[in-house]
């Protein structure tokens, strides 16, 4: 799979890269590094943590920390799996991979210490979102929120705002960050405002806020109703993927079919390589079934093991684009 492209229509020239350093800084618990996620804890950062066992507050200076432990959604709030390395007196870091959070947009987590003490968030950090018990608000509880989508100087969705230049903060709001009113602060440009994100492909929606106002984006003209009975704008990411069929060598013709084009059975005629046939196609996130048809001849990957059965009882390849 190559890099991501997204399918916007007034998105279609390069634009100059960010300097968005500061909007990760601003995040806390957690920063994205290339491919990783890395979540860090300072204890200079906390003033109370939470006794599990008895269920009160105390001064975080009591605690004499031991280990301290990344619990969230993402490892059913783990209070022993996710171990951090300490780096210095009261810092500590945990190193994970991206590819390791592909269910969600957005996780809520905790850091543990001593696999007892829950380090508790203040509510002004931008990313806190009030923590739930069987449904219902715990309260004067914060949990922190982690989203995969992030400020990146080479992101792959790049949202502008022209005008407003008399405006005093526009941020940009969406399904990527669950429609946070202060996480994705856009920066000030010559024309307007400007945000680069790296987003996973998949479909989303999304607003600016100027000056605490909701508006939609008025050089977009893909929209949906949402449910206030105005529009979100809609944006769909999609990664270039690579269908390869080695071998076929002697084969006239080979065309790639599946439910990303209505399984048609001539728009994606492969290329003929050293080593077979080759098609590049950007696809949106998710399941994708499909088959190679050879002279004629509808066959299914022969180098793919996963398949799946369609509503009509027939085997497919499944390619998955996360």
């Amino acid at each position: 799979m190559k890099k991501s492209i997204i399918h916007i229509a007034y998105l279609m020239f390069a634009f100059a890269s960010l300097n968005l350093l500061a909007q990760n800084d601003a995040i806390k618990g957690y920063r994205i590094e290339g491919d990783e996620v890395v979540f860090s804890f300072d204890k200079r950062d906390y003033k109370k943590a939470t006794d599990d066992a008895v269920g009160f507050k105390r001064d975080f200076d009591d605690l004499d920390i031991e280990n301290v432990v990344v619990s969230g959604e993402f490892n059913n709030w783990s209070k022993d799996k996710w171990t951090m390395t300490k780096l210095n007196d009261g810092v500590y870091e945990l190193r994970k991979k991206l590819t390791d959070f592909t269910d969600e947009f957005s996780w809520e987590f905790k850091f543990v210490i001593n696999n007892s003490f829950w380090a508790e968030p203040s509510k002004n950090d931008p990313n806190t979102v009030k923590a739930t018990k069987d449904g219902h608000r715990i309260g004067a509880v914060y949990n922190l929120k982690m989203f995969t989508a992030h400020p990146s100087e080479t992101g792959n969705a790049v949202f502008k705002l022209k005008g407003y230049e008399n405006a005093k903060k526009v941020i940009l709001s969406g399904t990527f960050n669950r429609w946070s009113e202060n996480l994705f602060e856009m920066k000030k440009t010559d024309d307007g405002w400007e945000l680069k994100l790296q987003l996973k492909p998949d479909e989303y929606e999304y607003r600016f806020i100027v000056d605490g106002n909701w508006m939609e984006d008025p050089d977009n003209i893909d929209k949906v109703v949402n449910e206030f009975g105005e529009y979100n704008s809609h944006l769909d990411i999609k990664e270039y993927t690579t269908f390869k069929l080695r071998g076929y060598l002697n084969a006239k013709e080979v065309i790639l079919a599946g439910t990303f084009n209505d399984w048609n059975e001539h728009e994606y005629k492969m290329s003929k390589t050293d080593y077979g046939w080759k098609f590049v196609v950007p696809l949106s996130g998710g399941k994708h079934h499909y088959k190679f048809i050879v002279d004629g001849e509808w066959i299914v990957d022969p180098n793919n093991t996963v398949k799946e059965y369609d509503d009509n009882g027939n085997i497919n390849s499944v390619c998955m684009v996360k």
